[in-house]
């Protein structure tokens, strides 16, 4: 079976070394041969065996007849849906690492597919090597899920375990992640949360067979944590974590991706580093967790060419995905309700005591000239209300 390679970036480049690598076994997984008759890229690679296979122009790899799977690790969002669109369109099947693309079209890629007896599969789009979107579509069908929350960010999670471990500043920590690789020059996708956003919106849509609009989904990032804020937890036996969440309470569906105050005891609290891990639960089953590497060259181009073996499979058979392209209605979060993290300056302890519902005084050692608190239970909008009754530091989600 013949394939292309759109962009030959860490991850194209992963899944050419993958396929090349371990071409014997997924020859017998697949029951074909996966042969990679091109590879696209606007640029040149001299003396590297890619050369080969190299070509400028995907109107050369869409109307070749051969090629019949497609393989999209470009990334962004006009051209790779443009290309993939019409690969669709001309019957060859496609998979793709690209959350951005599938959080905004996935439905639509998803119906083509269906209507030309092919595939649109996308294992690699959320948690990078960690298998998840195959799971929920197949496996854990019996079940109704009730939540879906997880640390879907590696460089969020890297500073934030940097920051506690070592109680380094934020700054500190997004330059040592820069440096590492684990970050972007620009890297606002991540801190600011808009990466865990796009992901846990296809999960959202995954599990309730709806499309998600991840432009409404309210997002925070990271940028407001201090190593102040990590003292506090740590001396409440807790960490800070990126968490994107969906959550089904009566009829209502919150979605939300925004740091949050976690306890020892919470599965997900020995998710470290540059680590993903994801939290499903069924109305049947329980907790179900996920946990691997969420991004790095290989892991995601592992995913991926687990996609490329399942096409192969099912060559003229569609792998049925219940993901319309009817809107899911989202409920508004200001119902929701937790418990909330408060720092505000000392001098303002007795506005604090008057508006809050206060549940238990927080001390973090070598911090003074402010009072610390976490909240009884309360909605998302009483908690705004009150809070812009005092002047506050900062404040955080918690479920201690």
């Amino acid at each position: 079976m013949k394939i292309a390679i759109l962009g030959f970036g860490t991850v194209g480049s992963g899944v050419y070394e993958v396929l090349k690598t371990n071409y014997e076994t997924i020859t017998k997984r697949a029951g074909v041969e996966i042969d990679i008759k091109y590879v696209l890229d606007l640029r040149t690679f001299p003396g590297q065996p890619v050369e080969e296979v190299l070509v400028h122009d995907f109107d050369q790899i869409v109307n070749d007849p051969e090629v019949e799977i497609i393989v999209e690790t470009m990334g962004g969002l006009e051209k790779a849906y443009s290309f993939v669109k019409e690969a669709l369109l001309k019957g060859k099947s496609v998979c793709t690492s690209n959350k951005e693309l599938v959080a905004k079209y996935g439905a639509e890629l998803l119906e083509i597919a269906k209507q030309k007896k092919i595939n649109f599969l996308f294992e690699a789009s959320v948690g990078g090597g960690i298998p998840i979107i195959r799971p929920l579509n197949q496996s854990l069908t019996a079940d109704q899920i009730i939540e879906i929350t997880g640390v879907l960010n590696g460089t969020t999670n890297y500073m934030l375990t940097e920051m506690k471990e070592r109680g380094i500043s934020f700054q500190e920590a997004l330059e040592e992640a820069q440096q590492k690789g684990f970050a972007e020059r620009n890297p606002a996708a991540d801190i600011e949360g808009y990466d865990a956003c796009r992901k846990i919106a296809i999960l959202t849509s995954l599990a309730y067979g709806k499309q998600v609009d991840y432009e409404k989904i309210p997002t925070e990032g990271i940028v407001n944590i201090s190593d102040i804020d990590i003292q506090y937890a740590l001396n409440m036996k807790a960490a800070i974590k990126l968490l994107g969440s969906s959550k089904q309470v009566g009829d209502n569906i919150y979605t939300m991706v925004a740091p949050k105050i976690i306890s020892e005891n919470h599965p997900l609290y020995t998710v470290n580093g540059v680590f993903n891990g994801i939290l499903v639960r069924g109305n049947v089953l329980g907790d179900v967790m996920f946990y691997g590497s969420g991004a790095g060259k290989l892991p995601t181009a592992s995913a991926v060419v687990s996609d490329i073996v399942d096409s192969a499979k099912h060559k003229g058979r569609n792998i049925m995905t219940i993901w319309s392209q009817k809107e899911l209605e989202l409920a508004d979060t200001k119902s929701l309700t937790c418990k909330f993290f408060v720092r505000v300056k000392q001098e303002e302890t007795e506005a604090a005591k008057r508006v809050f519902p206060i549940k238990q005084v927080c001390e973090a050692p070598n911090v003074s000239g402010e009072f610390a608190f976490l909240t009884e239970q309360m909605s998302e909008e009483k908690f705004k209300k009150a809070a812009l009754k005092v002047s506050v530091l900062n404040w955080i989600r918690t479920e201690l």
